[in-house]
């Protein structure tokens, strides 16, 4: 007998969702578009894509999505954010836009744009302890940075100048860089493994 995989969603506002999806999908997950209250209301979990996390802010506004996402982190509903989901996750936001909301629930700070524009991309690799090895291949593509961190949030990665790209605390986990572009799925995993565990 076959196991369906949990029910996942991906916000599906703006965005890099096609490769969160594919992502999911190749790991067993049973994905969701989730543009509405009552999409969300069926999955289990949800990631938050790259994009332009201030169109995703307005977006999900206009949508009527802030409140349910803000109220199922609230209640425990696991959560990935990548780039600018990252940002969307983020208690606190340096060099948002003016009236910038965020979705919060992770007790970081975070800076916008904090790596330059869009030609200042880059791609690297990081060693995430929490993963094993080998290293992870990151894709950064203006990517925020994470300031600081609250009492009860892990850092799971760094640059090699340390500064933090990648966080956990309980079911909400969140990287600056992009692993579903460079192939990489062991943050999907964990995600997934989370979603599974609540």
């Amino acid at each position: 007998m076959v196991t369906a995989g949990p029910p996942v969603g991906v916000l599906s506002l703006q965005g890099d969702v096609r490769e969160h999806v594919r992502v999911l999908a190749d790991l067993g997950a049973e994905v969701t578009l989730v543009r509405r209250p009552e999409e969300l209301a069926r999955v289990r979990g949800l990631v938050l894509p790259g994009g332009e996390s201030s169109v995703i802010d307005k977006l999900s506004r206009g949508f009527g999505m802030r409140e349910p996402i803000r109220a199922a982190i609230a209640g425990g509903v696991p959560v990935f954010g990548t780039c600018a989901g990252l940002i969307l996750l983020a208690d606190r936001i340096l060099d948002g836009i003016v009236g910038q909301q965020t979705f919060g629930g992770l007790d970081i700070t975070v800076r916008r744009n904090a790596f330059g524009s869009q030609v200042d991309s880059f791609e690297t690799e990081l060693d995430v302890p929490a993963l094993g090895s080998p290293p992870v291949p990151a894709t950064f593509i203006r990517a925020p940075l994470v300031e600081e961190l609250g009492e009860g949030v892990t850092a799971l990665a760094r640059l090699s100048d340390g500064r933090v790209v990648a966080v956990e605390d309980g079911p909400l986990l969140g990287t600056s860089f992009h692993p579903e572009v460079s192939g990489e799925r062991r943050f999907h995993q964990r995600f997934l493994d989370v979603v599974r565990a609540s």
